[in-house]
């Protein structure tokens, strides 16, 4: 199974992530959010982002974690490739984001998200595995 699938909504779009852990699942969500904005294969770990975060429950700290990587990415022209999670509980998070400077010509950016949402938010652990679905706002 991949660790992330693109779905479409509307006149959004979205992505449905998986692990094995709730580390794995958080990793991934932030590698298929940023695959729809820049091909991840071209994205190098220049740049190291540590991320601290606390939130009332799961789902809301999923949305948290992408939309502070979404703010880094818009406020500091930081594209992102790679994603560790140190820790997590149900309601904090600390990781680390890796990724470089944004160079228009070499990250050809695909999709303009402009915020991740609430809309169909799920993060359920079902047969030992973990799954999120995201829409983002486009």
């Amino acid at each position: 199974m991949n660790d992330y699938e693109i779905i479409e909504h509307t006149a959004d779009i979205g992505i449905r992530a998986f692990g094995d852990t709730q580390k794995s699942l958080f990793e991934n969500a932030a590698a298929g959010m940023f695959s729809l904005i820049c091909d991840p294969s071209l994205v190098r770990d220049a740049v190291a982002f540590p991320v601290s975060l606390e939130a009332e429950d799961r789902e809301t700290l999923l949305v948290e974690w992408l939309n502070e990587l979404l703010f880094l990415f818009e406020a500091r022209s930081i594209i992102f490739g790679r994603f560790e999670v140190d820790r997590i509980s149900e309601v904090r998070l600390t990781a680390t984001a890796y990724g470089e400077s944004l160079d228009r010509e070499r990250h050809r950016l695909m999709a303009d998200i402009k915020a991740v949402t609430y809309h169909m938010l799920r993060v359920i652990r079902t047969d030992g595995r973990w799954e999120a679905t995201v829409i983002f706002d486009v």
